[in-house]
């Protein structure tokens, strides 16, 4: 199923390999890109903070300079000259001015070789691994775009039923693509310097501990105990207490009226605990399907607890979202956007997601979307 994700989820990825803070100096020539451009903004993580830098490209020249405990994950993207006729920027393009490269301590270099995103990059280990993927990742995208053309063309058809195919379709090509391309190579390269990327690729947003374990535990001692390692050590301890069969974690949250609400308050019910935002699309998509179930089994003891991913200062959006879409069930959120002290607690990384609790809190589903939903409380209320 389409969803949104947490911007920075899988985007910027540690790297272990370096125990000590050592420099960075990456060294940029677009001279050969077009159309020329004027500045280059790089984006990347360390120790969780975001660093954002922008440099004035001179002659087709261009270079950043940082410190790094270890190698990350960065994008780099141009910014265009004023068109002195128009006074208008040229407007970005990703395919022409977005690229991803590898950042390991030492000295990179990066060659626009026409269009700025394609780049040549020497001098990182890292980067040349990742490259490697890409390349063999590339068969399934192509595929992918295919069956997004196909899905457009039946979204604009108002099909529902082909929608739902071909959503179907692209997470099979996904979740195939997770295990050949990421998968595979993890399991066969422990040791890579993107191991753990590869590791956090195949994992997904939703967990399955079985089968992500054992591999991280595999891993390097420095890959293990890096930033990003701890990071996926924690997820891996949430998806194991929100697993099938698990009790589901206790919280307590304002409504819309702000009154705390307990999900110790829904005992008793069959619950659907949402994730969703107003401002997400793919759960607007899914808000019908969800009316529907609810009108259709509350009087059987199902009922649907609500938790917005909305933004700070967002509430009056929240709010008319509800009411737009006739969600007439219990809704909570602290307005803190991917935040949300209950999201977090989850480990929610995507939206929409759910949890289906029985009437003593134990989740026996996750993610039931569109039909599925139905099909599942069908089988609970028959």
């Amino acid at each position: 199923m389409n969803r949104l994700l947490l911007s920075s989820f899988l985007q910027v990825i540690v790297i272990a390999g370096f125990s000590q803070v050592s420099k960075f100096q990456l060294n940029g020539d677009v001279s050969h890109s077009r159309p020329p451009a004027e500045w280059v903004v790089m984006t990347y993580d360390v120790n969780g903070q975001r660093i954002k830098d922008s440099v004035k490209i001179k002659d087709g020249i261009f270079s950043f300079a940082g410190n790094l405990q270890e190698a990350v994950q960065a994008s780099l993207r141009v910014k265009y000259k004023t068109d002195p006729v128009t006074a208008k920027k040229l407007p970005f393009s990703y395919s022409r001015d977005f690229a991803f490269i590898f950042l390991q301590p030492g000295n990179i270099s990066v060659t626009s070789v026409d269009s700025f995103s394609n780049i040549r990059v020497t001098g990182s280990v890292a980067d040349i691994e990742f490259r490697k993927l890409e390349l063999k990742k590339k068969p399934f995208d192509t595929l992918l775009d295919k069956i997004l053309i196909e899905y457009y063309k039946a979204k604009e058809n108002l099909d529902d039923r082909a929608m739902n195919i071909l959503d179907k379709e692209m997470d099979s090509v996904n979740a195939l693509a997770n295990d050949k391309v990421y998968g595979e190579y993890v399991k066969q390269n422990l040791h890579s310097p993107i191991a753990l990327y590869a590791l956090k690729n195949w994992a997904g947003y939703e967990i399955d501990p079985e089968k992500i374990e054992p591999v991280f535990n595999a891993l390097t001692p420095a890959a293990r105990n890096s930033g990003d390692g701890r990071d996926m050590q924690e997820r891996l301890v949430i998806a194991k207490k929100t697993g099938i069969g698990q009790v589901a974690m206790k919280f307590t949250q304002k409504d819309t009226l702000e009154k705390p609400v307990s999900l110790s308050s829904f005992r008793g019910k069959y619950l659907l605990l949402d994730f969703w935002a107003s401002w997400c699309k793919p759960c607007r998509a899914e808000n019908p399907y969800i009316v529907d179930a609810f009108n259709k089994f509350k009087d059987k003891g199902f009922y649907i607890l609500s938790v917005s991913l909305d933004r700070p200062g967002a509430k009056d959006k929240w709010l008319k979202a509800i009411h737009d879409d006739n969600l007439s069930w219990t809704h909570v959120s602290d307005l803190q956007f991917w935040n949300n002290a209950v999201a977090v607690q989850y480990g929610i990384l995507a939206i929409p997601q759910n949890l289906l609790l029985d009437p003593n809190g134990k989740i026996i589903a996750k993610n039931l979307e569109g039909e599925a939903l139905y099909k599942k409380l069908g089988e609970i209320f028959k």
